[in-house]
């Protein structure tokens, strides 16, 4: 109760008190700051920070006003810059786990479909679907959002084909997940299979592998999917990240199926 009392207490004095030197995108609104996540990086396991866990900033997470996380302000300014929210428009889109800020910004891009999907659905809204086995026809899809959701699902190779499979042509999956910037190798193994273990070796209790620097090779291998990855330095060369509270060293996953 005290430790919810006092995150309140500073997502009040940052969303409306302090000084408002950062910008939450999602939102519009200036911030005196960003809240951690948990207890920031300080909560990482000494695996995780010898192994250079990329992903999340963990110590700028979320908008003490609207809720929005940096990897989802992250992901919004790679869709702009990239096109892909003017692209979203009259098209199909399916959204894996949807983030509720993240499904305003695509509803207000009008695509003609948009399904929102998870393997738990948490409301009415959400339709249940197994990433690995999707119910849909071959090309169903012109764009596929699956944002930090790969690093949870058994059967990499099996998502990875039915993502492929279910695009249409021309269409593009976005897989945004964390990894490490010190592996070479993506690692799994079921031995892990504690929550304990899972936070100490993959950084999350619910996370199953941990992507090493192979990712895209990974992502391309397994799907037949064409890479079409960008930096952050490549893809938003004019935006400070500090000042909007995300990861400059976290890429834009995206990947696109061939015409």
């Amino acid at each position: 109760m005290l430790k919810r009392f006092a995150r309140l207490a500073r997502a009040g004095i940052l969303g409306w008190l302090a000084p408002r030197r950062h910008v939450c995108v999602v939102c519009g609104h200036g911030v005196g700051g960003f809240l951690p996540y948990r207890n920031g990086t300080s909560s990482l396991s000494g695996a995780m920070r010898q192994l250079g866990l990329n992903g999340s900033d963990l110590d700028n997470f979320e908008c003490p006003r609207c809720g929005a996380t940096d990897r989802l302000r992250h992901l919004k300014l790679y869709l702009e810059a990239e096109g892909l929210l003017a692209r979203m428009k009259g098209a199909r889109v399916l959204h894996f786990a949807p983030e509720k800020k993240l499904v305003e910004v695509i509803q207000s891009s009008l695509p003609a479909e948009y399904l929102r999907a998870d393997i738990e659905p948490p409301s009415t809204d959400v339709i249940k679907v197994d990433i690995t086995r999707m119910p849909f026809p071959d090309a169903s899809f012109d764009v596929l959002i699956a944002n930090h959701v790969l690093e949870h699902v058994d059967g990499l190779a099996a998502a990875l084909k039915e993502i492929e499979r279910v695009l249409a042509p021309g269409g593009f999956a976005i897989l945004q997940t964390p990894y490490s910037l010190v592996l070479t190798r993506t690692f799994e193994d079921p031995g892990v299979s504690t929550a304990q273990a899972r936070l100490e070796l993959y950084g999350q209790e619910d996370h199953v592998r941990l992507f090493g620097n192979d990712i895209v090779e990974q992502m391309t291998s397994l799907s037949g999917l064409r890479s079409c990855v960008r930096t952050h330095a490549e893809a938003l060369p004019g935006i400070d990240a500090r000042r909007h509270g995300i990861n400059p060293r976290e890429p834009f996953f995206l990947f696109r199926k061939d015409r």
